[in-house]
């Protein structure tokens, strides 16, 4: 059964509390397909009217928002054992590439590292635990958060909803046709955005210059 079938077997209220749930736990450190349950949901809104875009977008920000300050606030006091047991624990997306590739980018970025990394799986993941263990000023992680949860949870929303609103009114004209340009279209954006943050996540850093003597 596909996400999408069996996010509508379940109550509207269920659906807010498991889509800010798992966003939340991703946000925390725990890879979990946050986007995926984030995009099956909106789209689902999009063809049912018990399903508020609005709940389901407040309800994203928020687990997004609220996930990254605890991931924040464990990093901060776990400090770089934290990240060695992740690694054991998550081989796969906490392995020394990953972390030095992570911490790279908030040396260079800062608050943008923590934006931006919401368009990025593995940023996404590394955000609020990596900002603690490298003692970010919290006001400036608290705002990229913010900003960064919003604007990716609630963008999201809005985008797939108004996806798929689109495409359920042009395929009553033009079939799949209205399907591909809605989806097109409705991606753009939000593909744009993607392409920035990784090109943040994976610009190396410059060589350092010898200094003559």
């Amino acid at each position: 059964m596909h996400v999408q079938e069996w996010l509508e077997t379940v109550p509207a209220v269920s659906i807010y509390a498991l889509v800010g749930l798992v966003i939340g736990l991703e946000s925390l450190g725990i890879p979990l397909p946050g986007e995926i349950i984030l995009v099956s949901a909106a789209l689902l809104s999009s063809q049912h009217e018990g399903i508020n875009p609005v709940i389901l977008g407040t309800c994203a920000s928020v687990g997004a928002i609220v996930g990254d300050s605890i991931g924040y606030a464990i990093g901060r006091k776990g400090g770089r054992p934290l990240l060695a047991w992740l690694g054991e624990k998550f081989p796969k997306h906490f392995s020394e590439g990953h972390i030095a590739t992570a911490e790279r980018s908030f040396h260079k970025w800062g608050m943008w590292a923590v934006f931006f990394g919401r368009f990025v799986a593995l940023l996404r993941i590394f955000a609020g635990p990596l900002a603690g263990v490298l003692k970010m000023p919290y006001w400036k992680f608290l705002i990229a958060n913010v900003l960064g949860g919003i604007v990716w949870a609630g963008g999201t929303t809005a985008v797939i909803y108004y996806v798929g609103v689109v495409a359920e009114s042009w395929l009553k004209r033009f079939s799949w046709l209205g399907l591909v340009v809605a989806v097109l279209i409705g991606l753009a954006s939000m593909l744009v955005v993607r392409r920035k943050a990784r090109q943040l996540a994976e610009e190396p850093e410059p060589e350092p210059v010898a200094v003559a003597e």
